[in-house]
């Protein structure tokens, strides 16, 4: 008799990694590829990074590393905390993950039992999602819109919590994939809200550091008892390094560690010796983001000039999520022929609302601004030939 996976080895997939790998098989063949669809940076790690780690490799057995995490990783993200937030973070309370995704299964495990029920706006990053499905949690879905900016209110979560109590609640700001941050009077009062009834808060931040206009606020600003989610991906430009870090109660910090040293035992130590350089690297991150900033405004203009102008106001990370339900009735489809046809690689909204999804598609702006460029104007033209019915 032939084995058969679990029940909760039915886990959704994660599509935009499949957009990814059909513009991997449409660039193998030669044919032009616009890349706007994947939260990768287009820069490596900062030159302070790789000059640390050229040093560590000449000079260093890299062994095991502590669990918890590298000390003076653990003392650079505090000092960090000091300076960016002005706020006191105990290294202890900083664990040092695989990534932000190995970040959050772990907050996930310590913070939620099977059946607890846990809101999150949709839409969404959808790991989260699929995550907590397979740990057995019960997700609670926030159907946020274009007017509540896309992000939980209060209203909202006192509808899903009359519906039955809820045990957690996840944040993210700025969003991926609507680009949309909670301001700090809102984030203070879901706090204090969740912090009444008794709800968990898990805090995405990885995204902190990529705004254009107000800075984001960080849930610890205004609790000690939330779970927040950091990475060296998005800002720091690390994505192959695969390092991320949580910051958590000092109650959460023995379990988080013996689950870690179970499943994971830690990040790489190569990567987390060279990252604490990375807070040395300031000022080459930040011409990161101007450049992002750039991009962002001539995606911005260019979708409007195409007729998409139902556009999240993109505050932060760097994706812009529109409306496209006025031009056609599937993302899905939208993508599809935007990739055949035009070398457009982008997200279908799916991927992030499985409800509404359909009626949208995530654009990155965090490539080469030529890609930008030439992605703007390949729609352009496909506006034109649309309206014309060519």
């Amino acid at each position: 008799m032939a084995i058969e996976p679990s029940e909760r080895s039915d886990i959704a997939p994660f599509r935009v990694m499949e957009v990814f790998e059909a513009a991997e098989r449409r660039a193998a063949t030669g044919a032009e590829v616009v890349r706007l669809e994947v939260g990768q940076p287009l820069t490596a790690a900062p030159k302070g990074v790789i000059a640390s780690a050229h040093q560590i490799l000449d000079n260093d057995r890299l062994g095991y590393a502590s669990t918890h995490g590298v000390v003076e990783l653990r003392e650079a993200i505090s000092a960090h905390y000091a300076d960016w937030y002005g706020l006191d973070i105990d290294p202890y309370r900083i664990i040092a993950t695989v990534g932000a995704s190995g970040g959050f299964t772990l907050a996930f495990l310590a913070a939620f039992d099977a059946g607890d029920r846990v809101a999150l706006a949709i839409p969404g990053y959808p790991c989260y999602r699929n995550a907590l499905d397979a740990l057995g949690a019960q997700v609670v879905p926030l159907m946020t819109t274009l007017e509540d900016n896309f992000q939980p209110s209060i209203e909202l979560l006192e509808q899903a919590h009359a519906e039955g109590a809820l045990d957690g609640l996840v944040i993210t700001s700025p969003s991926n994939p609507t680009g949309t941050m909670l301001d700090e009077a809102t984030l203070a009062e879901i706090l204090d809200w969740c912090d009444e009834r008794g709800v968990k808060v898990v805090s995405d931040e990885i995204y902190h550091g990529l705004t254009y206009g107000a800075e984001a606020a960080s849930a610890l600003a205004y609790s000690d008892d939330v779970l927040v989610v950091n990475s060296f991906s998005k800002y720091f430009s690390m994505t192959g390094w695969r390092l991320g870090w949580l910051v958590v109660p000092e109650n959460f910090v023995e379990p988080i560690v013996r689950f870690a040293a179970n499943l994971l035992l830690g990040p790489q130590t190569l990567s987390q010796m060279a990252a604490v350089a990375a807070f040395e690297c300031h000022e080459e991150l930040r011409r990161h983001r101007v450049r992002y900033s750039h991009n962002r405004q001539i995606l911005l203009d260019g979708l409007r000039a195409a007729g998409l102008d139902r556009l999240a106001p993109a505050e932060g990370a760097f994706y812009v999520y529109a409306d496209i339900s006025h031009v056609s009735d599937s993302s899905t489809t939208l993508c599809s022929q935007w990739l055949s046809e035009l070398g457009i690689a982008a997200t279908p909204g799916t991927d992030f609302d499985p409800y509404n999804g359909e009626k949208y598609v995530r654009f990155s702006f965090c490539g080469g601004t030529d890609s930008i460029e030439r992605g703007v104007e390949l729609l352009a033209a496909w506006h034109t030939s649309s309206s014309r019915g060519v």
